[in-house]
């Protein structure tokens, strides 16, 4: 079944998104990331040494792997910075498919619609493919569509809280990362199935799973 998610012309067989920070050391990032079956992994520009590429570090395991990098602009707390943060991850050859993320408050880490919105046009008229974190608000992500974005990314609940909807725990923090990754993975395709194969029709009442006619008197 050829169901794959296709974001600005682009098809991946993954719906995963996972990112690359929070891990031990590089060689558990490796493990857990491939256990995932992602094919997209975000990298925060800010908290990453993007001239780091010798070996054993983050960016060398990035190269030599098959990801599509997400390049992310967490630590930005206004438009400017983070448009100024994804020029110059462009002009260092980084992929122009970015995350956007503009925060408005250093506790919680909810993002700052305002900014994001004013951030997003620019970058859309600049070529970007965006794909905007956003509050779980369908007017803001409906404004984000208007403008362009490839894609919204709405949040589930404050970033690394493990708070999130259904969500006992995220993968970097887990006792065991890898097979984490691998629920995951797995949980991701199952509600992707579930959700192709459609659920039963809701009834008021109960419903004999069994036919009463027919029945031996």
């Amino acid at each position: 079944m050829d169901d794959a998610l296709v974001i600005a012309g682009k098809r991946f067989q993954s719906r995963l998104i996972v990112g690359t920070g929070k891990y031990k050391n590089v060689e558990e990032t490796e493990r857990a990331l491939d256990a995932s079956g992602a094919e997209i992994v975000t990298v925060a520009l800010r908290r990453v040494d993007l001239n780091d590429k010798s070996s054993g570090s983050l960016m060398a395991l990035l190269q030599r792997k098959s990801w599509t990098l997400l390049p992310n602009t967490a630590g930005c707390y206004t438009a400017d910075e983070a448009v100024r943060t994804l020029r110059l991850a462009r002009e260092l050859g980084i992929a122009s498919m970015v995350k956007l993320e503009v925060i408005g408050d250093p506790k919680t880490l909810y993002p700052d619609n305002e900014q994001t919105l004013e951030a997003a046009k620019i970058l859309v008229k600049e070529g970007f493919v965006v794909l905007p974190y956003c509050i779980d608000d369908p007017i803001v992500c409906r404004k984000l569509e208007d403008i362009g974005c490839a894609a919204v990314m709405p949040l589930a609940a404050p970033i690394g809280s493990g708070l999130g909807i259904r969500n006992p725990t995220a993968i970097a923090h887990a006792k065991d990362p890898v097979l984490m990754a691998t629920a995951m993975r797995d949980g991701v395709r199952a509600g992707r199935m579930a959700r192709i194969a459609g659920r039963m029709e809701k009834t008021r009442y109960a419903n004999a799973s069994s036919p009463n006619a027919g029945l031996i008197e």
